[in-house]
């Protein structure tokens, strides 16, 4: 196989490309079989054997594409669709909130609560993979605090809020799901929203609704 290669005088050559190219099925059986046995097995009990056994690779088909456990399963947290959040058009505090608290806590109660106690367990024990979660965290949060009011004006915000926002919301539905195995219906949207975060979000010189 060639590739064309542009020269900086506009005159064009061919070289070959090296290697064989990378198989994206292999890919993405190894993410899919690292989440299935996530949720079967639990992180401790994972291994780099097992996955390559149910994605039906070789053990050092994974190690060429990921350096150990922690970044192995990291990879599998983040191939997943990306998300987008809803666009909002609203100046009203508590409307945009409502949306945005609605849209996060479907996105979170799409992934598999066993999915998530695993990485939970997994993060208590194993530095790196916590680390590789941190860093998906701070990255999530960064997409989510750009703009997660829509049109409410900045004076009616308190400082800080957007982070606070992000850091907190993700916190309280996560518990939800997991902890309290309760869903998060629009009584406990309506409680998160009211009771805790339009309290803290919102200047104190706002009137409320």
């Amino acid at each position: 196989m060639e590739a064309v290669v542009s020269g900086v005088s506009g005159s064009r050559r061919t070289a070959p490309v090296r290697g064989r190219p990378r198989d994206t099925d292999r890919d993405v059986a190894i993410l899919d079989a690292t989440r299935k046995l996530l949720v079967e097995l639990g992180y401790e009990q994972l291994s780099i054997e097992s996955v390559a056994a149910e994605a039906g690779v070789g053990k050092p088909t994974v190690y060429r594409r990921h350096s150990g456990k922690p970044a192995l399963v990291a990879a599998a947290v983040e191939h997943r669709a990306a998300s987008v959040p809803p666009a909002l058009r609203t100046a009203d505090l508590r409307k945009a909130l409502l949306r945005t608290v609605e849209w996060l806590a479907g996105e979170i109660a799409e992934q598999e609560i066993g999915l998530l106690g695993a990485l939970f367990a997994g993060m208590r024990g194993d530095p790196d993979l916590a680390a590789e979660m941190r860093r998906i965290l701070r990255r999530d949060e960064a997409a989510m605090t750009e703009r997660p009011f829509g049109g409410v004006p900045e004076d009616q915000l308190a400082p800080g809020a957007a982070a606070l926002f992000a850091e907190l919301a993700p916190a309280l539905i996560v518990h939800r799901l997991v902890f309290t195995g309760a869903p998060c219906d629009r009584g406990f949207v309506e409680h998160l929203v009211d009771d805790i975060l339009l309290p803290l979000l919102q200047r104190p010189t706002t009137a409320r609704r």
